[in-house]
């Protein structure tokens, strides 16, 4: 018998939910403010060390996971799975945090909230596998609004559109990326009100 051919919809659904996973989204993000805040020079310093720090060792320990069996899969849809990826994840925000308090004196706010939502997703993980690509991407809205409304609110039909693949990808129910959302949302609000309060 003929193996079923996946739809159309299911094809371009995974690859905008391969694509826009979390450390897709906060890569664009940060090549971004990159560029709009600094130099070339001063990206490079400002930006590898969240490569060397925290994307690198991410992508190393989810490959590395799968190879060995412990991670189905890179999007580490196993609830039990991913106690291991958010504490990983969290110590690497972390650890950067550290690093860069004590050379260059200030705490990142941004890496700051990462962690806040990382810490809320682990939370939530205890009660339901909520969505982390939604999750992320909303954020991510979030921190471009901060900087550029319009991109803002595309990132915000981006991030809907994710949630949406996860749904079709059966990587999440409804309730799942809902929760995800929710999440998210809260953690922007608080994110997008201290970032005003700092810059009066």
């Amino acid at each position: 018998m003929e193996e079923k051919q996946p739809s159309l919809i299911y094809k371009i659904s995974k690859v905008i939910s391969d694509f826009f996973n979390p450390l897709v989204s906060l890569f664009i993000f940060f090549v971004y403010m990159s560029i709009k805040n600094y130099t070339l020079q001063n990206s490079v310093i400002y930006f590898l060390p969240i490569l060397l720090m925290i994307i690198i060792p991410v992508v190393s320990w989810l490959v590395w996971n799968v190879k060995t069996g412990r991670y189905t899969n890179m999007d580490v849809s196993n609830r039990i799975q991913r106690k291991t990826l958010y504490i990983f994840i969290a110590a690497c925000v972390i650890a950067y945090i550290a690093y860069n308090y004590f050379k260059n004196g200030y705490i990142d706010f941004v890496m700051l909230f990462v962690l806040v939502l990382l810490f809320a997703m682990q939370i939530s993980n205890f009660f339901i596998k909520s969505s982390m690509h939604t999750s992320f991407n909303i954020f991510v809205a979030a921190l471009f609004f901060a900087l550029n409304t319009t991109m803002g609110l595309v990132w915000l039909g981006i991030a809907v559109l994710v949630g949406i693949t996860r749904i079709i990808l059966k990587r999440h129910t409804v309730k799942e990326v809902l929760m995800g959302a929710g999440i998210a949302f809260m953690v922007s609000f608080l994110y997008l009100y201290c970032n005003i309060q700092f810059q009066h």
